[in-house]
């Protein structure tokens, strides 16, 4: 008998079995479901409405009117100002963000589009690119989507889903944390409205900025918001902390937010305030 043959068939046949699953388990309440099921509600469980993270695309087409989306500055890309190396350097970094997200240079996709026929200035941040953390690209990326905005007299809507700013541009990336601060207040001036949506998770340097600086600050069910993580604070202050105080539930409690809003009625939440906000002549 060849062996060499027979292993080889019995490991076909193993990937084979190994093809990937149609079935989802909710992390939350631990059930099984079929993957279609979830699709349909917007990737949230049926079950117990756990909100699962969606890319940047999926968000769009969520958000934005059909057809009516247009993205901009999608030809920025980042530099090496440091040369930065940790484990990989800067570049291989930016490079595997790259070929996972499609090609993609930015955490950030931002464009015009209307929203329940409200013409605005849509950013929406990608968790899968480097952690959507905010580097030069994407604070440059926010401030011309607020120029855009001050143009054409409409709202902006930045959809946050980030680990804070980006450590291998070190003071770049801090600096963007001013430099969108600044954009924003300009709309601010012109009484434009921003519109902030926290989505799982919205952290570091990215809550620390913009992403709590707007004029209605609305977050997905049990999105994880704060700065540092629950371990080093309870280190620096070195006291327990409350249960949850850092999920939207608990912020929205205490006056951090104005609401939490589930997926399905997010787009018309945000339809709403921006037909409110309208400039009118």
């Amino acid at each position: 008998m060849n062996f060499g043959n027979l292993f080889k068939s019995m490991r076909k046949q193993g990937e084979q079995q190994e093809a990937p699953s149609h079935w989802i388990k909710c992390p939350e309440c631990l059930s099984l479901m079929y993957y279609k099921e979830v699709e349909a509600k917007h990737n949230v469980c049926p079950k117990c409405g756990h909100h699962f993270r969606i890319g940047a695309q999926e968000r769009i087409a969520l958000l934005a009117d059909e057809g009516t989306f247009v993205e901009h500055d999608a030809g920025l890309v980042p530099v090496d100002p440091l040369k930065f190396v940790d484990k990989k350097s800067y570049k291989k970094r930016i490079d595997e963000s790259r070929n996972k997200t499609g090609g993609r240079s930015s955490s950030v996709i931002s464009g015009s589009c209307t929203i329940g026929g409200n013409p605005a200035e849509l950013v929406v941040f990608d968790f899968a690119f480097m952690g959507g953390s905010l580097g030069s690209v994407e604070g440059e990326k926010i401030v011309r989507a607020v120029h855009r905005a001050m143009e054409k007299e409409c709202g902006v809507v930045i959809v946050s889903a980030s680990g804070g700013a980006r450590m291998q541009e070190s003071t770049y990336s801090l600096m963007q944390m001013s430099k969108t601060s600044a954009a924003l207040y300009r709309l601010h001036e012109r009484g434009l409205p921003f519109i902030s949506v926290l989505t799982d998770p919205t952290m570091g340097g990215v809550s620390a900025s913009f992403a709590m600086l707007g004029d209605i600050i609305m977050a997905e069910p049990n999105a994880l918001i704060g700065f540092a993580g629950q371990r080093v604070i309870k280190q620096t202050i070195g006291a327990d902390l409350p249960e949850g105080f850092q999920r939207a539930e608990f912020l929205l409690e205490h006056g951090l937010i104005d609401m939490v809003v589930d997926r399905s009625a997010m787009k018309k939440s945000i339809s709403d305030f921006l037909r409110l906000f309208r400039k009118r002549d």
